[in-house]
């Protein structure tokens, strides 16, 4: 990793939640904080939720996001690789975004080392044996017959009938849903010590709670929760040797 070069990671943007003009206002930040980073990129990671809903057929996709995608096209013509992980809500990528936009795309956790840093990376949903409600879930929806049968609805059906089934999720949980349990209960950061139990990262890096946290777990091994970029606007910054949570603020 080249001096002064950096690895950024983010997720939980929802591109698509909510009005058009709101997502589109985040969209445009988004895009802001993608082109000012570029120039200091070693890599970026994407960790899932990106898009609040995604579908795409052999010959349609979901209209919209051409900003981000222009911009993501952008900085991975340049070379710098940006890697994409599905999460809960854009699980159905198939081939046209890495096609269309050159991103590397992880459906599983994705481990790497760097600068001597071992790094484990996921979007989080469904791991371990902690978040049963998302593994049933992830396991109906990674059905190829499934996948099968919802690429015959008409497109204007099929993606309207996500875009609502995702917004009305949204706008129907829990108050403490997105609130911090404690280190005890929250089953990331459990299932990142049971890792731990054998074989050692530096640092675990997840999205999906989008709550933003750095938590040591021990001397050498740091917990980081991406935030989202709906309310918090935070992202992570590995400089080569230290990770740092931080808010984009423009």
């Amino acid at each position: 990793m080249e001096n002064n070069k950096k690895i950024y990671f983010a997720s939980d943007v929802h591109l698509g939640l909510s009005s058009f003009e709101e997502s589109l206002k985040r969209e445009k930040l988004f895009v802001k904080w993608l082109d000012e980073i570029k120039e200091t990129a070693h890599e970026i990671f994407l960790v899932g939720d990106i898009f609040d809903f995604w579908f795409e057929y052999k010959k349609v996709v979901p209209r919209g996001f051409s900003r981000f995608l222009g911009k993501i096209s952008e900085i991975t013509d340049s070379g710098i690789p940006v890697h994409f992980f599905t999460g809960n809500h854009d699980i159905w990528i198939f081939d046209y975004l890495p096609k269309e936009t050159g991103v590397i795309v992880h459906r599983e956790p994705f481990t790497f080392e760097i600068n001597s840093k071992k790094f484990y990376v996921a979007h989080g949903d469904g791991l371990g044996t902690y978040d049963k409600n998302f593994k049933r879930l992830k396991m109906i929806f990674t059905s190829r017959p499934l996948q099968w049968l919802f690429a015959r609805l008409h497109p204007n059906a099929a993606i309207g009938f996500g875009q609502a089934w995702s917004n009305y999720n949204r706008t129907h949980e829990k108050p403490d849903t997105y609130q911090f349990k404690g280190e005890d209960k929250e089953w990331l950061i459990l299932f990142a010590k049971e890792i731990l139990k054998t074989e050692h990262f530096d640092y675990f890096i997840f999205g999906h709670r989008h709550i933003p946290l750095n938590i040591k777990l021990s001397d050498n091994s740091t917990f980081i929760n991406l935030g989202d970029w709906i309310v918090n606007f935070t992202f992570a910054e590995f400089d080569g040797d230290n990770i740092s949570l931080k808010k984009y603020s423009k």
